[in-house]
C-alpha cells in the first residue's frame, strides 16, 4: 500500500477564527462547530462537526501533518480531532516536530542553510522596525530566532511600504510579504515545501498532498503531487494557481470541509 503524506496549513485552511469563519448562509443553517483551540480562557479557533469527522479519518488513511508558521507555542494550543500526529511543521519549516519534540538535526540543518544563504535576523528585523511608522505599527515580533513580522493597522499602511521593504529583502536573501495585519519577514531558504519534503523522505511516501491559503502555502503547494487552495487568502487575492492545484470556490470555515473532502477522495 502506498504511504500518502498530506501537509496541511492552519489557520484559515483547516482551522478559523470566529473573524474568519465567513458563513454566509441563514443563522438557522449555520453548520455546528467544534473549538480546537483556546487562548488565554477563550475560544479562538473552530472547525465544522463534519470537518472534525473527516480529520479523523484522514488521520487513519495516511500521514497527517499539520504544517504552519506558528511558533511550537502556538501550535501546542491546537487539538485537532483524532490521534496526535506523529509530525508536526512549525515556524513555516524552521521546527520538524516528531512526537511534539522539535528534531535537532533537523533544526541544526536548517540553521546552517540561513546562516550561508541569508542576511542574519537582526539585520532585517532592525531594517524592518526602522522604516515602519509608529502611526500604524502596533506589535513588532520574533518568531523563534527564526523570521521577523509586525503587526500593523492595515488602513494606514501606505501604499509601496512593502514593495519597497521586499526589494531591499529581496537583495539579502528574504521574502516580504502582507497577510492580513501582518507583515512578515521570512527567509528565503525557510520554506514548509522542504520540511514536507523530508517527512515524505522519512516514511517513504508514494504521494504527497498539501493545502494553504496564504503566500508562505505557495511553496508547499508546488512540491506536493496535488494541492488545493480555498477560495479565500492572499493566494486567491492574487489569483495565484499551479499545475497540480485545485482552486476551491468555498470560501471561509466550509472551505476547511472542501479541502479535507479532496484530500481524501485523492486516497
Amino acid at each position: 500500500m502506498t504511504t500518502t503524506v498530506v501537509a496541511s496549513d492552519l489557520d484559515r485552511t483547516l482551522i478559523y477564527s470566529a473573524g474568519a469563519l465567513a458563513l454566509t448562509m441563514p443563522d438557522a443553517q449555520a453548520p455546528r462547530l467544534l473549538c480546537v483551540e483556546v487562548y488565554e480562557g477563550r475560544p479562538l479557533s473552530y472547525v465544522t462537526e463534519d470537518a472534525a469527522e473527516l480529520l479523523v479519518e484522514l488521520g487513519r488513511r495516511a500521514v497527517f501533518v499539520p504544517t504552519t508558521t506558528r511558533t511550537r507555542e502556538q501550535y501546542a494550543r491546537v487539538r485537532l480531532p483524532g490521534a496526535a500526529p506523529t509530525y508536526a511543521i512549525c515556524a513555516n519549516g524552521g521546527h520538524l516536530l516528531v512526537d511534539g519534540v522539535s528534531d535537532l538535526d533537523w533544526r541544526r540543518a536548517v540553521g546552517e542553510r540561513l546562516d550561508s544563504e541569508c542576511a542574519p535576523l537582526g539585520e532585517v528585523r532592525e531594517r524592518m522596525v526602522a522604516a515602519a511608522d509608529p502611526a500604524w505599527l502596533l506589535k513588532e515580533r520574533v518568531a523563534e530566532d527564526l523570521f521577523a513580522y509586525l503587526v500593523v493597522d492595515r488602513a494606514a499602511l501606505p501604499e509601496g511600504w512593502v514593495k519597497e521593504l521586499g526589494e531591499w529583502a529581496d537583495g539579502v536573501g528574504w521574502g516580504v510579504s502582507l497577510q492580513g495585519r501582518k507583515v512578515y519577514a521570512v527567509p528565503k531558504p525557510l520554506t514548509k515545501g522542504a520540511a514536507v519534503r523530508e517527512v515524505a523522505r522519512r516514511v517513504g511516501a508514494g504521494l504527497t498532498l498539501g493545502a494553504g491559503d496564504s503566500l508562505l502555502d505557495a511553496d508547499l503547494l508546488r512540491v506536493v503531487d496535488r494541492g488545493w487552495r480555498p477560495g479565500h487568502g492572499e493566494l486567491a487575492d492574487v489569483g495565484w494557481v499551479s499545475s497540480g492545484v485545485t482552486v476551491l470556490s468555498e470560501r471561509g470555515v466550509v472551505a476547511g470541509e472542501a479541502v479535507l473532502r479532496g484530500f481524501l477522495g485523492a486516497l
